[in-house]
Formats: structure tokens, sequence, C-alpha cells
């Protein structure tokens, strides 16, 4: 039995739905982590390592997983009730159902363990050799000491060209794990795909399948330790940061590392992964269904016809001011507000006055908001987007006595009454540039993100704005510099 009490079947790798339309198909790239080394993405080339680590290599009680095509993982109870006919007459016996074709039906997959056999040391050498490929800054004897040790697992996706089988090229994707079935987690070690099929997909594919083997085998969870190339991957495959797995689970099995992010993913025992797109329109067809059947005519309200003289009531309305005129009607309803000396020409006044300030308000807020995401949206950023650490970093504040990063920057612009104009950010972005470069000092990687910070703000704000900054001027106070 199954997580909530579901029975277990076996995988079935060809599925009648492709969910490329649901989730986004552009997110193909390599990724890594281990309890000895945090999780990478081959983009841009950039690893990160962690120390220390298991070197003890297993090699004995680990059987080979087998794949079968036979049997299909239910999400039955999202699809609409059967209807039923107020007729007497027998209804005749439903078509037996046919799943559509899908894009997963022609990807060849396997689960590959080092148990021996001949074809399975080749895929796994074929494997070897992709991640050392999309890996490049990942030294290679730890990669061939991870994807052939017994305790781990990998899912191949393998080319279809006959041409390409027992070798290094019949390897086009996949994922190197180690599960722990008594605690019901795997631990991703490597994750890539090779360069000449990326941006098809198949980043997508292979973690759907890879969910999929997962729930046959009872993994409720999936860990890894990410770099901040292979964040937005793990996002876009339903990985969070919050961990919410006990942390008596994992604890001990595997270490944090300074410069990684712990990603988790819950795989949910009743989802078909592979059918995504399709259980979305079931759900959207039994809304609409259901919106139906509850609205008949009997519950249509058929109101009075206007009378006569709406048009021209209407439009004096209008000219009067419309809903500014009935507030300041409101207004002046209230005791004490005309003995106060008010007229409606003051109130309306008013009213105009705090709607165009309301909308300078509103403009000046999106334009900030779009140069935070900007500048967050840059690799040299990653550095900047959250607060330093205090508890890692002890002596942070006894160096920065102003410190400001762009999360804080966002929460002040969505207060609203903080930032009166450009400049005011601008000058929080180059106080941010500055912290960094007299923390870190020259020669120092954070030094450079932060001259490439300085850099790039020349391009996205007014001339004028640095100028001024430059210049040491005072802000507008238009509020919208």
């Amino acid at each position: 039995m199954g997580p909530g009490g579901r029975s277990r079947k076996k995988l079935r790798l060809s599925s009648p739905i492709d969910n490329s339309d649901v989730l986004d198909d552009n997110d193909d790239g390599a990724a890594r982590d281990e309890s000895s080394r945090p999780a990478s993405l081959a983009i841009g080339g950039q690893t990160i390592t962690g120390q220390g680590g298991r070197d003890e290599v297993d090699t004995e009680g680990v059987a080979e997983v087998a794949v079968d095509g036979d049997g299909r993982h239910g999400s039955s109870w999202l699809l609409p009730p059967p209807q039923t006919s107020s007729s007497s007459e027998p209804r005749p016996p439903s078509p037996p159902h046919r799943p559509l074709p899908s894009p997963y039906d022609s990807i060849k997959r396997a689960i590959v363990t080092n148990d021996g056999e001949r074809q399975n040391l080749i895929r796994l050498v074929g494997l070897k050799s992709l991640f050392a490929r999309q890996l490049p800054k990942m030294p290679k004897e730890y990669i061939a000491r991870l994807v052939f040790d017994r305790r781990h697992s990998s899912l191949a996706l393998l080319s279809a060209d006959p041409d390409k089988v027992d070798c290094d090229e019949g390897i086009i994707g996949g994922i190197c794990y180690r599960a722990y079935p008594e605690m019901r987690f795997a631990e991703i070690a490597f994750c890539a795909v090779s360069a000449s099929q990326q941006v098809k997909g198949y980043g997508t594919k292979l973690m759907n399948l890879f969910k999929m083997h997962a729930v046959t085998i009872g993994i409720d969870y999936f860990i890894t330790y990410a770099d901040n190339y292979a964040i937005g991957y793990f996002k876009k495959q339903g990985f969070t940061k919050v961990v919410q797995m006990p942390k008596g689970r994992y604890q001990g099995l595997i270490k944090d590392y300074d410069g990684g992010t712990i990603m988790e993913c819950y795989v949910h025992p009743s989802i078909d992964f592979t059918r995504i797109a399709e259980m979305v329109t079931a759900q959207k067809k039994f809304v609409e269904d259901r919106i139906r059947a509850t609205t008949s005519k009997s519950d249509k309200v058929i109101y009075p016809a206007l009378p006569p003289d709406f048009g021209s009531n209407l439009e004096t309305t209008l000219q009067r001011g419309g809903e500014a005129h009935r507030s300041a009607r409101r207004a002046l309803s209230i005791p004490g507000v005309i003995e106060a000396g008010w007229t409606m020409a003051d109130l309306l006044s008013v009213s105009r006055g705090i709607k165009d300030s309301d909308q300078k308000r509103h403009v000046l807020k999106s334009e900030l908001m779009a140069l935070v995401n900007k500048v967050s949206d840059q690799q040299f950023a990653w550095c900047f987007r959250d607060p330093v650490n205090i508890e890692e970093v002890k002596d942070y504040l006894d160096v920065i006595t102003d410190p400001i990063d762009l999360r804080t920057m966002e929460k002040r612009i969505r207060k609203g009454d903080w930032y009166k104009n450009k400049h005011m950010l601008y000058s929080d972005m180059m106080k941010m540039a500055n912290n960094c470069k007299l923390y870190n000092g020259e020669g120092s990687p954070y030094y450079e993100y932060a001259v490439n910070l300085e850099k790039y703000l020349g391009t996205i704000f007014p001339k004028r704005v640095t100028q001024q900054q430059q210049s040491g001027g005072a802000a507008s106070s238009d509020g919208v510099i």
C-alpha cells in the first residue's frame, strides 16, 4: 500500500497527454546535489561543492529496479461524474477509454543501477559522460564515484536512434539519485539533459517521469542542494525553499553547505504528473458543467425597463462630477461639515486632488518595482537579493552600519510611503554596492558583483538621477524623477 492507503502499481511509462502546455518547456539544464556537494546547473559553468562527504561505496545488496509499461497511476477522482439519464431506457455501454497519443510515448527510459549487467554498465558510462559534459567544473572522479555507487540509482532517457545504442550518445538525459525508502525521501545528486536536446521540454519530462517512479517506490519527498543557477529550474519543477519534511527524516543523512540552498519537492501520490494538462482540462470542464447545471432559466432575474428620463439624468450626473460629486454630497451630509465652512466646491477639489496624487504614487510604485525586478534578474545580483545572515557573518554589522538589500527595498516600495522618487531608490542601490565593496575588499568575487551592479544601474536609471547622485544634489520633490 502506498501513501494515503492507495495501492502501489508499476509505473506506466507512456502517457496520453503532454504536460508541456502547463509546465514551461524552456527549463532544461543540469543540476546536482549530494550529501557531500550541493546541486548545480550547467548554466554559466558554475558549481558549488561542499566539504566532506561519504567516501565508502557499498558493493552489495542493491537490486535492479524494473520499469514496466503495463501499469497506470490513477487520477480518476479528477474526472467529472457520469451523467445520469432520466429515461427508463437502458443506456448503451460506454466505449473503452483509449488514451490520446502523448510525447511521453516516444521517450525511451530506464532505471539503471550498478548491478554488473553489461547493458546497465554501458548506460552508466553514458550517464557519467553526460554529467561530466554538462557540469564541466565538477570533478570527473567524483561524478564517476556517485554514478557507479551501488547505493545510487539513475533514471536515464535513451535516444531513439538505433545507431546510438550502446554508446555515450545514447543517453540524452538523466537523474542520479539516492533513495532512502525507510525515510520516504530521495536525494538528487545530478540532473542533466544533453546540450543537443535542450529547449525541447526534456527537463520537465525527465522530472515528471522521475516523480512517477518515486510514487511506485514509496518516496514522498525529493530534497536537493541547489546553487543560484539551479534554483530557477527546480522552482519550475515544483521545488520550494521551504522544507516541510520533518527534519528528523533527513538530518544526519545529508549535510548543510555554505552557498547552497536546500530545496524540497513533495510528490503527491494521487497525481499523474505525465497527465497534468489532461487533469487541468477535466477540472475546468467539470466546473463549467456544474455552473451550467446550477444555472437554469428560472434562476435568471428580469429587471424592469429603465425610466424614460434615465438618459438625461445620467448625463446630468456625469456633468456634475459623477462619483466624486456623490462622495462630496455624502460628506456634506455629515453633521458639522457645513458648519466648519466646507462647501461642495471645496470637497470636489480635494477629492480630485487626492485622485491625482494617488495616480502619481501608483505610477511611481510600478516604475520602482520594475527597476528592482530588473536588478534582481541579473546573475550577479544573487548575493544582493536577501539580507546578510548575521548568524553566519557575525562581524557584518561591525563593518556595515546601514545594511540594505533588494528584498528590503521591495518591502519599502510595497509599503508605498518610503521612496518619494527614483533618486531615493538609486541611493539605496548604490549604498548596497558600496556596502558589498567595503566588507569584501578588492579581489573578492563579491567585489566584482558590486562593480557590475554599479555599471548596470547606470543603464536602467535616467541620467539625471545618476548625475544628481554624483553631484550630491537634493532629490526632486515631484515624486517621479
